[in-house]
């Protein structure tokens, strides 16, 4: 093997080590968002407040789509996975409401 050769399979492991921390991350900051969504849930059942509230969707989209272009994220990626989390948030505050 090439000495840069070699030098790419460090980069690479290096890379996916990198790639492997971020995940671990995702998931941990993921797990904290729903426990303060469940929190919410179990508030809405209680006071019978509605499971969905579309204006604050609509602000946490559009917030979303900003911090993605300051981060150089495509908005619209960050906008699907903001829908697809929310989606999730309202089965789970339905499931409090049962």
């Amino acid at each position: 093997m090439t000495d840069t050769a070699i030098r790419a399979e460090q980069l690479l492991k290096e890379h996916r080590a990198a790639i492997d921390r971020l995940d671990a991350i995702l998931v941990y900051t993921l797990a904290e968002r729903f426990n303060q969504t469940q929190a919410v849930g179990r508030l809405k059942a209680e006071y019978s407040l509605p499971p969905a509230d579309p204006s604050r969707e609509a602000r946490q989209i559009e917030r979303l789509e900003w911090l993605s272009r300051e981060a150089d994220l495509d908005p619209e990626f960050a906008k699907k996975f903001l829908n697809f989390i929310i989606a999730e948030v309202i089965r789970h505050h339905e499931q409090h409401q049962k």
